[in-house]
């Protein structure tokens, strides 16, 4: 794959530092959530993930509807991402929430939905690695 743009960000100090954009645009206090054990001062690895999956999830979405002339430009996606011991080690699940415009019918968004499934970055980086759930509301 050639890259069409490269994001690049520096994180000192794992979860209890520091994340930075190289173009300072990101520049993020990290802290462990309360649920790990941390003082929850500060965004988390998992927040970011989030925040990162449904942005590109809701782009992938519009190019779908866009191919498809389907009106979703007023739709949401919401990102839900668990971490959770797997072994001896964490792992992720992911639950995506895509609540789309009324104006769309239950079985149409479900195919648009499922057709932003495979284009999306975050999903085709994730699939067969983490659970991801699609949720059509």
């Amino acid at each position: 794959m050639d890259a069409l743009y490269t994001a690049v960000a520096t994180a000192t100090h794992g979860r209890e530092g520091r994340a930075v954009s190289s173009d300072g645009k990101v520049d993020v206090k990290l802290a462990p959530p309360v649920e790990l054990g941390g003082n929850g001062e500060g965004t988390n690895p998992e927040q970011l993930f989030a925040a990162g999956y449904a942005a590109c999830f809701g782009g992938a979405l519009g190019a779908v509807g866009r191919k498809e002339k389907v009106d979703v430009s007023d739709a949401a996606v919401t990102a839900e991402v668990g971490i959770g011991k797997v072994g001896e080690g964490f792992g992720l699940k992911v639950t995506l929430r895509v609540e789309l415009p009324e104006s769309v019918d239950q079985e149409t968004g479900r195919k648009l939905v499922e057709a932003a499934h495979q284009v999306c970055p975050y999903s085709n980086a994730t699939r067969g690695n983490i659970e991801v759930d699609l949720v059509v509301e």
